[in-house]
């Protein structure tokens, strides 16, 4: 299940990859791709969350089992009707909603550590995510003179927020370390995570034109 899946050291970048055009789910790995210039030390939390979220597209390159999060991005990457902002968001939620809260438990599990001995790499894996989210406004929103009044895409953009995402991921990470004397649980509550973000993850994606 999502809570063992396997991955190599050491961490690189995401791998340059050829999408057909208009592939949902290339939009969001391109501009990921971008997000840095040299790949993380291996270890630290910003590289187990780069190699969790490369080890899922690997995955579903080879056929394999995707985490519930990422089924509606492979479902609707070609609907004409969701726009790319969608898909770059709908990637970015996955990425914190499940990639992060397991790069937190790997790295607690590794370090023999709690999660509040991570809190200052939390914070600079969040303060990138940020600069990857502004990145996906500044590139792929469309602008005001292309946006209709109440348009359906500046409401479903606005309600979704990385703050409160990357909180949730930090409360679930910690609920995930808390259970790992109880392997059942633990199973269960990453699930249930995972479930839970694919969710929003397929409400983002709600086609808007």
């Amino acid at each position: 299940m999502a809570q063992t899946e396997q991955f190599t050291e050491p961490a690189v970048l995401p791998r340059p990859r050829r999408w057909p055009p208009g592939d949902g789910v290339g939009v969001f790995h391109d501009v990921r791709q971008a997000m840095g210039g040299k790949a993380a030390p291996p270890g630290t939390l910003e590289a187990r969350l780069t190699e969790r979220y490369l080890s899922a597209l690997d995955a579903a390159d080879a056929g394999g089992p995707v985490p519930d999060c990422r089924r509606p991005l492979f479902q609707y990457r070609h609907h004409p009707g969701v726009r790319p902002v969608q898909f770059a968001l709908a990637g970015l939620h996955a990425h914190i909603a499940h990639d992060l809260v397991l790069a937190v438990v790997d790295t607690c599990r590794t370090r023999d550590c709690e999660p509040a001995a991570l809190e200052g790499e939390f914070e600079r894996v969040g303060d990138l995510l940020a600069l990857l989210e502004e990145r996906i406004h500044d590139e792929l929103m469309p602008g005001p003179d292309l946006l209709r009044i109440a348009d359906p895409l500046t409401h479903l953009v606005s309600t979704w927020s990385l703050e409160r995402a990357r909180d949730a991921a930090w409360t679930a990470a910690r609920v995930l370390r808390h259970l790992r004397g109880f392997p059942a649980a633990a199973e269960e509550f990453a699930e249930q995570n995972d479930a839970g973000a694919g969710l929003v993850v397929r409400f983002l994606l709600t086609p808007c034109r």
